[in-house]
């Protein structure tokens, strides 16, 4: 890379780093003001390729280069030395293009909690009016959800008789059915509500930044991978990023926005020489600004893919190796925008509690009618299910830190799973009661077999299975918390602020303090347009 930058060409108000699920929120809002002016900086490709957009399409999205940035963790210990992938969307849009398509806002308790830390302006009665103005839902205006909003809720359009029997079972144990996980309380067992419309992926390039690019006060570029903020003292100018083998340098008149992910913002935090002394000197970087909570307090929802083969049913697995079958779901989607390319990987949902001392769920299940031994891998060839349970609120803790000031060079990702026993804990008593779920009477005529993990493992023994076929539900999130004045380890305030620097915000998942209880990507919408509120004010 060379040396030296050239400016770039253009004046620019706002510069945002990254055009993922944030930052095409934050681009949106900002340009509604015909007299601002934003440059919006992706560092992946265009969205332009058609698995982006038929829903089934992450089968071939998640692991693939084009499309995944293909980081991965370093051996956990927890995992009983492992390592696993870490898909990241490599395209406009960001993970919002590959990931699962399902809208989860968590529970009412979650952004309460922030609240309680010291953050005003993020309890749940803050937040829910935020949903609300985002949404353009199905169910319709009420008070729990909103219409005419930029992001497009709607029902599956496919069923499976096994996914019905399974939610038959869950009624059974004990776990109340429910039409709605977004209500505050998401206890309960019912169909996720995904963000597609007419059977086509909705992703944040779709439904913010299409249409703000329409605006001549947005500029956009792709390919371009930013390196570092520019700092003048402790106010942040604008950023260096490379496009095309030439490096430039673009300023920010108001202020720069780092919407680049748990990973990237923190990346671009570290590479500028802001973040831990130690972790940074490891890395050959001189310290320009010291913050010890940048790269730290990673979490992530770590799920047990339990598997269970299944007789007189038909799953994905058998439907994807029959050229009938192949042809039959080619025409389905042709035709109706139906049927099994329009596929969440989860098409069910299930929100309990492990064990009774929990006051409210802490564990979810994505339930899948296919089985795989991980992403981007080929289907079974047996029929087969997939059960797979998730900590909501694990306490174990992870860092992200970049090896060296290379902007090439992938980053150390340990997210620390299963560090403490309560997650053991929780983990062990997912599979109990997935073991529990799947005995049920609703279930027994499609005789289901487990085959992973397996009877080898005892009730006694599931610790060190958890440990076996746990694996990431490609959620990180608070590398760059918010936190009271108080707090040691806050990178950002309640403003999004960082701390100790002007005109630099963070707005993306890395802000959050505390993982929400269930899929992140709505709240990272939410995050955003809540963002962007906070710098028009």
């Amino acid at each position: 890379m060379p040396d030296t930058a050239q400016p770039l060409d253009g004046e620019y108000d706002y510069i945002i780093a990254g055009a993922g699920s944030a930052g095409c929120v934050v681009a949106e809002r900002l340009t509604r003001n015909p007299k601002t002016k934003v440059l919006l900086l992706e560092a992946g490709g265009k969205d332009n390729w058609i698995w982006f957009h038929i829903p089934v399409g992450y089968l071939f999205a998640i692991g693939n280069p084009r499309s995944d940035w293909m980081f991965e963790t370093t051996q956990q210990p927890g995992l009983n030395g492992r390592a696993l992938n870490y898909p990241r969307g490599k395209v406009l849009g960001g993970s919002s293009a590959i990931n699962a398509m399902i809208t989860m806002r968590g529970q009412a308790a979650d952004y309460d909690g922030w609240r309680d830390l010291g953050l005003p302006g993020w309890g749940w009665d803050d937040v829910l009016p935020v949903f609300r103005q985002l949404e353009d839902h199905f169910l319709g205006d009420g008070a729990h959800h909103g219409t005419g909003g930029l992001w497009r809720v709607e029902p599956p359009r496919v069923r499976w008789d096994i996914l019905d029997a399974v939610r038959d079972a869950a009624v059974e144990a004990g776990i109340p059915a429910t039409e709605d996980f977004n209500t505050g309380d998401n206890e309960g067992a019912g169909y996720f509500h995904v963000n597609q419309k007419a059977g086509r992926r909705w992703s944040a390039a779709r439904g913010f930044l299409k249409p703000a690019r329409q605006r001549p006060n947005l500029r956009v570029e792709t390919g371009a991978l930013i390196d570092r903020v520019i700092l003048d003292g402790t106010r942040v100018t604008g950023l260096c990023f490379e496009q095309r083998g030439q490096r430039f340098e673009a300023r920010a008149k108001a202020e720069t926005l780092l919407c680049a992910g748990s990973i990237g913002s923190v990346q671009i935090l570290q590479r500028s020489g802001i973040g831990p002394p130690d972790v940074l000197r490891q890395a050959g970087i001189e310290t320009a600004h010291a913050l010890p909570g940048v790269g730290a307090n990673l979490q992530d929802h770590l799920q047990q893919r339990a598997i269970y083969k299944v007789s007189n049913t038909v799953t994905l697995n058998q439907t994807y190796y029959s050229l009938f079958g192949k042809a039959k779901m080619g025409l389905d989607y042709a035709l109706r925008r139906r049927g099994p390319l329009t596929m969440a990987p989860s098409q069910l949902g299930l929100f309990t509690r492990s064990s009774p001392e929990h006051g409210r769920a802490n564990i979810q299940f994505h339930v899948q009618p296919l089985s795989l031994d991980k992403f981007g891998d080929p289907l079974h060839r047996f029929p087969a299910i997939t059960v797979a349970a998730c900590n909501l609120r694990p306490s174990s803790r992870g860092t992200i830190a970049v090896p060296s000031p290379d902007l090439r060079a992938a980053p150390v990702i340990d997210p620390n799973y299963l560090d403490t026993a309560a997650d053991q804990q929780v983990a062990a008593d997912a599979i109990r009661v997935t073991r529990r779920l799947m005995q049920q009477p609703a279930l027994a005529a499609f005789k289901p077999d487990e085959y992973l993990p397996g009877p080898t493992y005892p009730d006694s023994d599931l610790a060190r299975a958890a440990g076996d076929i746990g694996t990431t539900i490609f959620h990180p999130v608070g590398t760059a918390k918010m936190g009271a004045d108080d707090d040691p380890m806050a990178v950002t305030d309640a403003q999004l602020r960082v701390r100790g620097l002007t005109c630099l915000r963070v707005i993306d998942a890395s802000v959050m303090p505390t993982i929400t209880s269930g899929n992140t990507n709505t709240p990272t919408i939410m995050i955003a347009a809540k963002g962007a509120e906070l710098i028009a004010r």
